[in-house]
């Protein structure tokens, strides 16, 4: 390579940086939640035991009683109207099936844990609303703490015009966009290559759930820290996950967390399902970035993985204007090479594992593999919809042999491939 071309990548590399950078302080625009602190255990977390909607299209009050009064944060979201709650961490203890429906300006609600000492509710509403109360009430003569909300029916314009002024006034109260959470920061003086792995969804987010009620969020997680440990007892490579527990991370987060500790590969895990109108399926694929989707079974999965954020009541709005669109582009030309050899790898290694889907290799608009430097790929292990993946997906003995497939691809991959040499895209 001529020292002209050097040149240019490197400015564009300036450039990436620079547009990645003013994306993070964006984020601050957020709604900030509140601040909090972790209890030392988690019996002293506040209990939440019951939750009820009523009310009808015009006026409708949302209740939640707790063992003692927290303090609240309110705001709204827009298309699709939301209403988000950030309270303190807390047990929630509530009847099955609370939130599945709802009454009157309230279709349903949601409701977990969203940071180390965050939780959050979603109430999805039918309709602009109008939040005229929302205040905590202590306990008092044999009644529980209570949460309440009060919402009336509004038009749009002045539904957005509140989003609006809540965001600045947000934004002033709290300019700097915090750092997205890691379970242990690497050390960026160690030389060895870094691989961060992708437990999808956490939290709020549960991800697709078995007929039996098995959480994919719960599998995924799991053998994500089996492949940790694999990883590390090689002693080859650093090893970070985006969460270690049952914590949701945005999607643009995760990918800043792969950037910023400066990745040599990304992988994200999850576990797939198929709505019953859309008949059966069986077997892992790998899925690597693409605007043009495979198959319109990969546009479908990449469209509901997309929408992990709106199901934990975040609005991002980061998308890339034409320019950055452009530097992008020109850098995940040779990222998505790597992606490709990688994903061929993972599933020339995992044959021996596991089921493989009839069509292993796939490709669809992911956010989460959206890093122009790191390459990534997306690991479906198999269907919880099915009895037979569902079977595999549940053994300790099949989650065992997996991770030692997936370390033996991670490392034949940094043996044989120009990639192993590489930094990542965040230092």
């Amino acid at each position: 390579m001529g020292w002209k071309a050097m040149a240019v990548r490197a400015a564009g590399w300036a450039l990436l940086g620079l547009f990645f950078a003013a994306g993070a302080a964006a984020a601050a625009d957020r709604p900030a939640s509140l601040p909090q602190s972790l209890p030392l255990g988690a019996d002293s977390f506040p209990v939440a035991t019951d939750a009820r909607v009523g009310g009808d299209e015009s006026q409708t009050r949302f209740v939640m009683d707790l063992d003692r009064k927290i303090d609240l944060h309110v705001f709204t979201l827009a298309d699709p109207y939301r209403v988000v709650v950030d309270i303190p961490q807390v047990r929630f203890q509530f009847p099955p099936n609370t939130g599945e429906s709802g009454r009157g300006l309230i279709k349903t609600f949601r409701y977990g844990l969203v940071m180390a000492g965050g939780s959050r509710l979603v109430l999805d509403v039918a309709k602009p609303v109008r939040i005229d109360k929302a205040f905590v009430v202590d306990a008092a003569d044999g009644a529980p703490a209570r949460l309440v909300l009060e919402l009336a029916a509004t038009d749009r314009d002045s539904y957005l015009r509140k989003i609006t002024q809540d965001e600045k006034i947000a934004h002033a109260e709290n300019p700097a966009a915090a750092a997205p959470r890691a379970n242990s920061p690497p050390d960026s003086q160690d030389p060895r290559p870094l691989v961060v792995l992708d437990p999808g969804h956490g939290g709020i987010d549960t991800g697709t759930k078995a007929a039996s009620g098995e959480a994919e969020k719960d599998i995924v997680l799991d053998v994500a820290k089996r492949l940790r440990e694999r990883i590390e007892k090689s002693g080859k490579y650093r090893v970070l996950l985006t969460r270690d527990d049952d914590t949701f991370i945005p999607l643009a987060d995760r990918v800043r967390i792969a950037r910023g500790a400066g990745a040599a590969l990304f992988m994200s895990i999850h576990a797939d399902a198929l709505p019953r109108k859309e008949g059966d399926a069986q077997g892992a694929t790998v899925y690597t970035l693409s605007e043009t989707a495979t198959d319109p079974a990969a546009a479908r999965l990449a469209e509901e993985e997309n929408r992990a954020d709106v199901i934990a009541g975040v609005d991002l709005k980061s998308e890339p204007d034409d320019v950055a669109g452009i530097l992008i582009d020109l850098a995940q030309r040779e990222t998505k090479t790597f992606s490709v050899q990688f994903a061929h790898k993972l599933v020339s290694d995992m044959k021996d594992a596991m089921r493989l889907h009839k069509e292993p290799v796939k490709s669809a608009g992911f956010r989460v593999l959206r890093a122009p430097d790191v390459p990534s790929v997306l690991v479906e292990l198999g269907y919880v919809s099915n009895k037979q993946d569902l079977q595999l997906l549940l053994s300790d003995t099949w989650r065992d042999h997996t991770a030692d497939c997936m370390a033996r691809a991670i490392d034949s991959y940094f043996s044989t491939h120009v990639a192993g040499t590489r930094t990542g895209g965040g230092n």
